[in-house]
């Protein structure tokens, strides 16, 4: 990986931290895609995840990016290489995925894109760090331990940082936010796909104003 490639990864790590929280969506008709992406840049969260489980998914994360420069669109669920490299040509700046695949962090790292894999267990982190990941995603954060875990993994794995995703919302986000290993929360409840569905952008764009209101209280105005 090149200097400039890896200057592009970290930046797009302090991005995401700077936000605090990272929107996990499913859409199911592209055409939302850029009034999604509205309802979170009015929110003052200028950042999401959107998870390759729908057929929708690469022509939301090109629309988004598309008609919204600003915002930080990423693609989750990645599983494969092929998925890895569908979501970046559209336009994805980061990958998430609920799994340590080795195939798609080399072929991350061989391209320069920012790839978050899952972990549950120190196993998983110990083999991710390996692979030379510097950012992995706790999933699901409440079942494998929450805050509990993430300070116990900290002695052990100093230099690892975490977007802890799975059973996290707006009641416990700050606790969260609260842990020095957290660059960001992945999280669903701000975005839920019946919302999206429904059109409901109003409600949506409420509640990323109420997340970004509880980073602002964890970690200051940014």
């Amino acid at each position: 990986m090149s200097a400039v490639q890896r200057s592009n990864r970290s930046a797009v790590i302090s991005r995401l931290g700077e936000i605090g929280v990272v929107p996990v969506v499913t859409i199911d008709r592209s055409e939302q895609a850029a009034d999604l992406g509205a309802a979170l840049l009015s929110g003052g969260i200028p950042c999401v995840e959107v998870t390759f489980r729908t057929a929708a998914a690469a022509g939301a994360v090109e629309k988004m990016t598309v008609t919204h420069p600003d915002l930080q669109v990423g693609a989750g669920t990645v599983l494969s290489v092929a998925q890895a490299r569908q979501a970046v040509d559209a336009g994805a700046r980061f990958l998430m995925s609920p799994v340590v695949d080795l195939e798609v962090v080399e072929w991350c790292g061989s391209n320069g894109v920012l790839i978050v894999p899952g972990v549950m267990s120190p196993t998983e982190i110990g083999r991710a760090v390996r692979c030379g990941v510097e950012l992995v995603k706790l999933f699901p954060a409440e079942v494998a331990g929450g805050t509990d875990a993430l300070r116990s993994f900290a002695p052990v794995f100093p230099h690892v940082r975490y977007v802890p995703t799975g059973g996290i919302d707006e009641q416990n986000l700050s606790r969260y936010l609260e842990v020095p290993s957290v660059v960001a929360c992945g999280g669903s409840w701000l975005a839920p796909r019946e919302l999206i569905a429904d059109g409901d952008f109003d409600r949506i764009e409420q509640r990323a104003i109420e997340a970004a209101s509880i980073v602002r209280g964890v970690r200051g105005t940014r």
